[in-house]
């Protein structure tokens, strides 16, 4: 019993370790390169349908790439774009966008970045969390 459990918390650890190190790539950034790092919703208990949450994305890049949209999938529904509302290049930089709901119930979000690169417009990693909207 205790050694099934113990096989149990093992696999799931080093499940969630391979999920983790798969959705940020580790290889140092190109010319240009933006990668998202995480994704937070800090008033997680306050979503509410129809009105603004307010997303950061903390990510890194070389150089001062344009923002062109921040992009979001809701449990697989979208992609919603937003325009992004403040960009901050620090390190690591944030981004930050008001997002709508409008369904209730936990949603798993998946948002990417499309940004400039070279006079061209190219989508970041996906990076996601999990949210809760009240009605």
């Amino acid at each position: 019993m205790m050694r099934s459990m113990f096989i149990t918390i093992l696999m799931n650890g080093i499940m969630l370790l391979v999920l983790s190190c798969a959705t940020v790539p580790t290889e140092p950034l190109a010319s240009g390169e933006l990668r998202l790092l995480s994704i937070s919703n800090k008033k997680r208990l306050e979503n509410r349908i129809n009105v603004p949450i307010e997303v950061s994305i903390n990510f890194q890049s070389d150089g001062n790439p344009e923002i062109r949209a921040v992009c979001f999938y809701w449990t697989g529904e979208g992609p919603h774009c937003y325009k992004a509302m403040d960009v901050n290049y620090g390190a690591p930089g944030t981004i930050k966008v008001n997002i709508i709901p409008t369904k209730p119930g936990a949603h798993d979000l998946e948002g990417y970045v499309v940004y400039n690169r070279g006079g061209k417009g190219h989508p970041s990693n996906i990076v996601s969390t999990n949210i809760k909207v009240h009605e």
